[in-house]
């Protein structure tokens, strides 16, 4: 379980070796992002609170990355954080998000991006539920939602 230490950590000395790169042009972003997913995930913007379609979504499932569809966070680890932005207390995997210093604002803050493709997600803080302590406060516009099939055994 990652903690506020491993968090810091990752930031100032590197973060773990993703299990893929993926790279590609701004134009070829461009070309498969909405608008408003290039300019928060490209561009490192920030969705207005409790309007992204994910605050309120509890299907099960994973949330991948609207960019290269990388699985970065699992449904059982979402919560409530009244935030007005979906929130999560541990990553799918401890390599699947990477962590930045950002001063941005005149505040200091952690920044959580994709490992696979550098897309900007939110930012993460040391308020969370236990026992992490952790809230990664995550954009809607930057995951999408695969929801867990259901089957019924026949």
């Amino acid at each position: 379980m990652l903690t506020w230490k491993d968090v810091i950590s990752f930031s100032v000395n590197g973060n773990p070796e993703p299990d893929k790169r993926v790279e590609k042009t701004e134009a070829e972003w461009r070309e498969t992002l909405s608008p408003e997913q290039f300019r928060i995930t490209r561009k490192k913007g920030t969705e207005q609170a409790h309007t992204g379609a994910l605050c309120s979504a509890h299907d099960a499932g994973k949330y991948n990355c609207i960019c290269c569809d990388t699985p970065l966070f699992d449904s059982t680890i979402k919560f409530e954080s009244g935030t007005g932005w979906p929130s999560f207390t541990q990553p799918i995997k401890e390599n699947a998000i990477k962590y930045e210093k950002d001063s941005s604002f005149g505040m200091i803050r952690v920044e959580v991006m994709c490992n696979t493709c550098d897309a900007h997600l939110g930012h993460i803080f040391p308020d969370g539920p236990e026992p992490s302590g952790l809230r990664y406060c995550i954009n809607s516009e930057s995951m999408k939602l695969q929801k867990e099939s259901i089957t019924n055994g026949k």
